[in-house]
């Protein structure tokens, strides 16, 4: 549909479905531009991967949706934007130039929709406030996963990353899909199934940013995983402070933070930012318009 509607030879433009036939990405340009972008679409209309995807896909059974921002075998520092309309994925910068990260990563990297990790809120056991981002997700399964994939997932446990003063939770989960998933529901099971996958992912959270002259990471709990169930109650927190967020109980812009809340798919009652998708899609196009007029 975007496709029909901007004029002229669209270049770095594609579009993929999930199996389910659900979710769907369009991308603008590639990673390794300034202008890259991953946007969403669930069932046909454009959407926001953080406020209009479910968190969960079957609660009963504790399994949640994750997005894949950050491909296994990738170093590319992409992620969910916080400020950028229906919040595409795009590769962050910092002084203006794209990040990369030293190592590429060991496993596939992603975001859990639906949660927010509120800067207001100091957290008893960490004793720091949240990072203004979704809680963050470690795929530990063997497939490479694409940027944009919307992953069906099993809670195994949470680490607790000190980022700069802020509580950055990193959910350990693994795709329903994967050979080893009905062997694995505990982190006595990874460490069975996948003996020093834990200490791996780990290692890699604490030292990735060494090459670039910091200083290891730090952890709460002394970088110990917590299980399952405090993973999940992890995120049932992350979600109760979405939901103030996306309410309006919560203001989604201080001194201090910024997140963009617009979404098309969420009840009109329940969130004051619900914008119609014909508003969704003109704002898409006129962004697509933008990039390649300034390709000609």
């Amino acid at each position: 549909q975007y496709q029909r509607r901007v004029r002229g030879k669209i270049k770095h433009c594609t579009l993929t479905m999930d199996t389910k036939k659900v979710f769907s990405t369009i991308s603008l340009s590639s990673v390794g531009t300034l202008d890259y972008r991953v946007y969403f679409k669930k069932n046909g209309a454009p959407c926001s991967p953080l406020h209009d995807l479910p968190l969960w896909a079957d609660k009963e059974n504790n399994l949640v949706h994750v997005v894949v921002e950050i491909p296994k075998g990738t170093n590319a520092k992409l992620e969910i934007s916080k400020n950028d309309f229906l919040n595409p994925i795009k590769q962050d910068t910092k002084n203006g130039k794209l990040r990369y990260v030293a190592e590429k990563y060991p496993f596939n990297y992603g975001a859990v929709p639906q949660s927010w990790e509120d800067p207001s809120f100091v957290h008893p056991d960490t004793k720091a406030p949240g990072d203004n981002d979704p809680i963050d997700v470690v795929e530990i399964g063997d497939a490479f996963h694409k940027t944009g994939d919307v992953l069906v997932c099993k809670i195994v446990g949470v680490w607790a990353l000190i980022d700069e003063g802020e509580t950055d939770w990193k959910l350990a989960v693994i795709d329903i899909n994967d050979r080893l998933a009905s062997k694995i529901d505990s982190l006595e099971d990874v460490e069975t199934h996948l003996p020093g996958k834990i200490k791996e992912v780990h290692d890699f959270l604490r030292d990735y940013k060494i090459p670039d002259g910091k200083p290891p990471n730090n952890f709460a709990f002394d970088g110990e995983c917590r299980d399952k169930k405090y993973a999940l109650k992890v995120v049932e927190e992350g979600h109760e402070q979405w939901r103030k967020l996306i309410k309006g109980d919560k203001p989604n812009k201080t001194p201090k933070y910024e997140m963009q809340t617009a979404n098309t798919q969420l009840d009109k009652d329940f969130t004051p930012y619900c914008v119609p998708v014909e508003e969704a899609e003109k704002q898409i196009v006129q962004e697509f318009t933008r990039y390649l007029r300034s390709k000609q």
